[in-house]
């Protein structure tokens, strides 16, 4: 009875995924202890996120993908409101305005566009599947650039890029043409000009420090160069775990959020990093395989779109500690600290294990 029971409660979750998702986060609890200096308040915190996206991810792997189509338009819907009261009525926080407080909880709506705005592309693609034209491409990109322009509004370039970036994987995989995305790379390209005087001082000043870090050492490029620091220090094999000495030391900043991979770096050196690029490709792998076993057009797109937005976290993470990208704010999925960022990749991982077990039950 019990065994029965266990494989009821694990029926609908994907070993494969599960089993590197959870060295993942393992392998980031240990990373957390040695980056908040072996704070144990620090560990149960990050203990009680993961419990939470556990308990997000098997909600999500347990609610079949049929279901999942049909609250894309009003989840989307409810997050574009959501947006709105932001706008209106968000709690503004160290410049930025990005917090709704509801009374019961306070939330960041923007969170939920990471999962809400592909869902509903996915839903359109799939209701346009049949007679697919030019206009409804277009169409999609709208239903991008208004979730879009209210995030980077608050402002939060990271969070917009990531919802952009998983957008535009839906709109490739669903069809888009590789000449049309080149030409509208060259346009973009060209208004460069334009666009750089839309960003805000901070955000320019980032990606001129992106350059040349040493032009403001101890300001706006002292995140980039203890970074490559403490990862240059950290050889092939690395120092040890709880021996680096630009953690411990406490020159590198944000080291238990988003530069953590620099405190990782530091101690388990280059093959460290290729270990952890190696769960961070099986996950991706397993993302995109199950993406291509989906069973119809909505399963198909979303299931990409989640694989290849986990790599864009990852992507915008490594480049950025590794000096090769701006600065945007992004955590390193699965090992930095953080609820709220970890609960949408879980649920974005429960989504895909709905698409890969329930796809035997439902007819095609």
């Amino acid at each position: 009875m019990i065994e029965r029971l266990i494989n009821r409660l694990f029926k609908h979750i994907d070993g494969f995924l599960m089993g590197s998702i959870a060295i993942t986060m393992l392998l980031g609890l240990f990373v957390l202890y040695s980056a908040s200096g072996e704070n144990p308040a620090r560990m149960m915190a990050q203990l009680t996120n993961i419990s939470v996206a556990l308990v997000v991810m098997w909600v999500a792997a347990n609610i079949p993908p049929q279901h999942l189509e049909r609250v894309a338009l009003p989840l989307y819907l409810l997050g574009l409101v959501l947006l709105t009261g932001v706008a209106m009525f968000g709690e503004i926080t160290n410049g930025a305005r990005r917090w709704l407080d509801l009374g019961v909880a306070r939330i960041q709506p923007s969170e939920l566009m990471k999962i809400a705005a592909p869902m509903m592309l996915a839903w359109y693609f799939a209701k346009r599947e049949a007679s697919l034209q030019m206009v409804d491409y277009i169409i999609a990109a709208i239903f991008l650039a208004i979730p879009a322009a209210f995030i980077l509004k608050q402002p939060d370039l990271g969070t917009t890029l990531l919802i952009v970036g998983s957008g535009i994987f839906v709109i490739y995989l669903a069809g888009f043409s590789w000449k049309l995305i080149l030409a509208l790379s060259a346009t973009f390209a060209a208004l460069a000009p334009i666009l750089w005087g839309l960003l805000h001082d901070y955000q320019r000043r980032r990606i001129i420090i992106l350059f040349d870090p040493h032009q403001d050492p101890l300001g706006a490029g002292y995140h980039t160069i203890q970074a490559s620091i403490a990862i240059g220090s950290g050889g092939l094999a690395g120092k040890g775990w709880l021996s680096g000495t630009q953690s411990q030391l406490d020159f590198i900043p944000e080291r238990t959020t988003d530069f953590i991979l620099a405190v990782f770096g530091e101690e388990f050196g280059l093959l460290g990093n290729l270990f952890l690029l190696l769960l961070f490709t099986l996950i991706i792998g397993r993302g995109m395989l199950i993406a291509a076993q989906a069973q119809n057009t909505f399963c198909r797109l979303l299931a990409g779109s989640i694989a290849l937005t986990f790599f864009t976290y990852a992507f915008v993470n490594i480049g950025m500690v590794s000096g090769i990208l701006p600065v945007v704010g992004v955590p390193l999925p699965l090992i930095s600290y953080g609820g709220t960022s970890l609960v949408t990749l879980m649920l974005g991982f429960g989504i895909l294990m709905s698409i890969q077990t329930h796809k035997k039950l439902v007819a095609t």
